[in-house]
């Protein structure tokens, strides 16, 4: 699955421990899941949803999909 939080999180000059701080998960799992390792599950998806003020489909895009 691709995604844009690398993109989203850069705008606006948060570091990754700073977004996982603010999403409540490790540094590790925002790295993983930016780098397509690991896909968010949907309560946190909808978390970020709401941080960036964005739709889910804003920020994550299923590669079979388009």
């Amino acid at each position: 699955m691709k995604n844009r939080l690398k993109v989203l999180r850069a705008e606006r000059d948060w570091t990754q421990a700073d977004l996982a701080d603010a999403l409540e998960v490790s540094r590790q799992t925002v790295n993983a899941i930016e780098t397509g390792k690991y896909d968010p599950s949907l309560p946190l998806a909808f978390k970020m949803a709401r941080l960036f003020d964005k739709r889910i489909e804003e920020i994550f895009q299923d590669e079979e999909g388009n």
